[in-house]
């Protein structure tokens, strides 16, 4: 099982090499989600170079909403990167990252001038870049990959708004985008699917779409690291059809999205399929009751089954069931109903939004009613109904603003941070806040009040000025955040004509190694 860091046992880890962690000879190393991040890429290109082919690698992504600091983890192995061919360049903002990632696969374009056999890409972001990446995303998915190339995008998820505004799911914007969806559920998962992610990606001329969480991305873990450790089985029951699937130009948009929909995602589903990448990891004869679970959920359920004394010889005897699902969308319908046969009952544990447990109806709508197993999971059986039932009403979560009051405490300023002045307004003024760690102002004495979307401060009082009889707005805007989008507020309150005064609070969080959370 995975285990949240403490800050001691980080102190250790950053005592270990670089070497020690980046090292292509080494069978086993400690290191964290994040840091397998960084691994992967090298371990791709090894693959690549054991396979015969030259191929590099690049990364990019916006530094200002990091993924777990897997940016700063980057930075740090620069010279293993360099080393190995792998490029990392920051995006000004997150869908500008894609549009550069997009970019190296489009190096087919114009053959005669490759210094490589291929690029593969890396994209990452948390959900809130994630979310404002959607037309990129759309875009560059729908244009394909390159034979040598492939895409993983990275979504760090925020599942119960730690450090953003907003708690964040990716699944949905990803599988909108028609991106298949990874999650996985260890730090050798990371490395594992990331290589299968690459595989797949280059198969069926998709991007991969990665799912981070915390508890995930942020644990340490002794893991694999062979390059030979996963065996890639390509599909036989998949026939290529003429002109391949990966990008071309010209390009029909119309075409485009035909193919991918009627090509490239079964292309995908046949790669899941041929690598049992959704498995049984516990089965016997007389099974009756079926769990199924994917990525942080999966271990969860792994250690709930441990604590009530269940390990999986008990299960087996028991007639208990457990399906884990590395990739969340498309779900694979062979696999499925295999796991599904046989059963009375299914359990789905799964985050936030259902995404497994309505994929799983469908696919065993059409199995006799007799037969078909009731499914549990969001949704609850209501008085004897069967998996129909009634949407689960869990209690509504706290406020998050008053969370740790039972310590007196929230947080503050650091030392030292300029925010802690510049955020103070004149007597009978008020301002707006903006996406930053000077955000904190809305729980303090400092006449501000909400927040928007990155790029959206101040822009509020547009719709407020012409009714309001305040005469004037301030509007706190980071230096991160101008240079990111935030430059575009500041333009439509021009032209909008309203009397706001933005404020620029410097930081250069953007210029450093390190950068501000959201609130």
């Amino acid at each position: 099982m995975n285990a949240p860091l403490s800050d001691a046992s980080r102190k250790a880890m950053e005592i270990v090499t670089l070497d020690d962690k980046y090292a292509l000879d080494t069978g086993r190393a400690f290191m964290s989600g994040v840091q397998a991040l960084v691994r992967l890429p090298l371990l791709q290109r090894k693959r690549d170079a054991l396979a015969g082919h030259n191929t590099a690698a690049f990364i990019s992504g916006y530094r200002g909403s990091p993924l777990g600091g897997y940016d700063q983890a980057l930075w740090q192995a620069k010279k293993h990167l360099a080393d190995n061919h792998v490029v990392f360049k920051p995006g000004v903002n997150e869908e500008l990252g894609v549009t550069a990632v997009w970019g190296s696969q489009q190096l087919e374009f114009d053959a005669q001038s490759k210094k490589y056999d291929g690029v593969f890409g890396i994209w990452y972001g948390k959900g809130p870049g994630v979310d404002r990446s959607g037309d990129a995303l759309k875009h560059a998915n729908l244009a394909g990959t390159a034979p040598l190339g492939g895409v993983i995008a990275l979504a760090g998820d925020d599942h119960v708004s730690k450090s953003s505004t907003l708690a964040h799911q990716s699944d949905h914007t990803l599988i909108a985008c028609g991106l298949p969806v990874f999650f996985p559920a260890s730090v050798q998962d990371i490395l594992d699917l990331g290589v299968h992610a690459f595989a797949m990606s280059r198969f069926s001329g998709l991007w991969a779409g990665m799912k981070t969480v915390q508890e995930v991305v942020e644990a340490g873990a002794s893991v694999v690291t062979d390059a030979g450790r996963v065996h890639i089985l390509l599909p036989e029951d998949f026939a290529r059809p003429e002109g391949g699937l990966h990008i071309r130009w010209p390009d029909d948009p119309l075409a485009a999205e035909a193919r991918m929909m009627e090509i490239k995602w079964p292309a995908a589903l046949a790669y899941i399929r041929a690598n049992r990448l959704n498995r049984n990891v516990i089965e016997g004869r007389n099974d009756r009751f079926g769990i199924i679970a994917s990525g942080k959920a999966y271990s969860d359920t792994r250690q709930a089954l441990a604590d009530l004394g269940l390990d999986d010889a008990v299960c087996r005897a028991i007639g208990v069931r457990l399906h884990k699902v590395s990739v969340v969308w498309p779900l694979e319908p062979a696999s499925v109903r295999e796991f599904a046969h046989g059963l009375r009952e299914i359990l789905v544990v799964e985050e936030k939004r259902p995404i497994i447990e309505q994929q799983l109806k469908d696919e065993l709508y059409h199995y006799r009613a007799d037969a078909r197993p009731d499914v549990i999971g969001k949704y609850e059986p209501a008085d004897g109904e069967g998996a129909g039932g009634e949407w689960s009403h869990r209690k509504p979560a706290e406020n998050w603003l008053l969370r740790g009051r039972g310590t007196d405490r929230l947080p503050w300023f650091c030392p030292g941070c300029p925010h802690n002045t510049s955020t103070r307004v004149p007597d009978g003024s008020i301002a707006m806040a903006g996406i930053g760690c000077h955000g904190m102002v809305v729980w303090m004495d400092r006449s501000t009040t909400s927040w928007t979307q990155m790029g959206g401060e101040g822009v509020p009082w547009m719709g407020q000025a012409p009714f309001s009889k305040r005469a004037h707005m301030f509007a706190n805007l980071g230096d991160g955040t101008y240079n990111h989008s935030g430059s575009l507020a500041v333009r439509q309150s021009i032209n909008a004509g309203v009397n706001i005064t933005y404020k620029i609070l410097y930081k250069s969080p953007t210029r450093s190694s390190t950068t501000a959370p959201s609130p």
